[in-house]
């Protein structure tokens, strides 16, 4: 009798404690899963901030650009030499520094959207690019060819450099269309691609920041010539304002590399 008390006692102990374990086991892995929770929305909070900073620090920089040629450089137009001129830094930065930023962090940013969705705004977001450095290339030669007399094509570094990025994006642009919108290209060729298309547009992204920066010093240099010793007050915004794109660049780079940024 003894005996059967004793045993009946023992197993509901060890019931007992095989549910404290088990509640124990759940709590532990509800914390867990609480921990994941908030540690996920942290990032996503996170990153969302870098987001946001990027977009204003890329708006900043346009109308920092607009403000310098319409308060310093007199403006913009189509008949006066230096008004024609100002359009070609104002619509290659808007081109090559902020929607190619933009077009680079498209896919960071919005992950989770459908692939092919993502991949047509992607496409759609260079045609842009296209369109707006076309006219600003436009812009730059033809102040060339209007100047009496007329300045010399393609002579600086910022000419040759803005020659080399160009070529990039479009034969990135043409290769990339081609081969990640054409649906009869082969997956697993697609795949091996990939790495390229990702590290040469990281490169043409990093020279148009270069070309840019040079693009701003040679055209300080050249409109305020011996005044630039005096660190007049355009000097000292466009030196601002290439401490500001290359913040932008690194900030770019950054999300672009770190894992933590990918939208979840």
């Amino acid at each position: 009798m003894i005996h059967c008390y004793t045993k009946v006692t023992l197993e509901l102990a060890v019931d007992k404690y095989l549910d404290t374990f088990t509640m124990d086991g759940n709590n532990l892995n509800n914390h867990k899963e609480n921990g994941n929770k908030v540690s996920a929305v942290s990032y996503v909070r996170i990153s969302t901030s870098f987001y946001t900073l990027f977009q204003i620090t890329g708006i900043l920089i346009v109308l920092s650009v607009f403000f310098w040629l319409h308060n310093f450089r007199n403006g913009f137009g189509f008949s006066e030499i230096g008004k024609v001129c100002n359009w070609h830094p104002l619509l290659m930065t808007i081109a090559f520094i902020y929607l190619f930023a933009n077009s680079i962090l498209h896919f960071r940013y919005f992950h989770n959207d459908d692939k092919l969705l993502l991949k047509i705004q992607h496409a759609i977001i260079h045609c842009i690019i296209i369109i707006v450095a076309a006219f600003g290339i436009w812009a730059g030669l033809s102040s060339n060819k209007i100047a009496k007399p007329p300045v010399p094509k393609f002579y600086s570094l910022h000419s040759w450099l803005g020659i080399i990025t160009i070529i990039l994006f479009v034969s990135q642009f043409s290769s990339g269309f081609v081969s990640f919108l054409y649906p009869e290209i082969n997956v697993q060729y697609k795949k091996a691609l990939m790495p390229y298309h990702k590290s040469f547009g990281i490169l043409t992204f990093v020279l148009s920041v270069v070309t840019t920066v040079l693009g701003f010093s040679e055209k300080i240099i050249s409109a305020l010539n011996c005044q630039h010793n005096c660190m007049p007050t355009e000097g000292l915004l466009l030196n601002f304002l290439g401490i500001i794109v290359l913040f932008y660049s690194i900030l770019v780079l950054y999300l672009l590399i770190k894992p933590d940024h990918k939208k979840s």
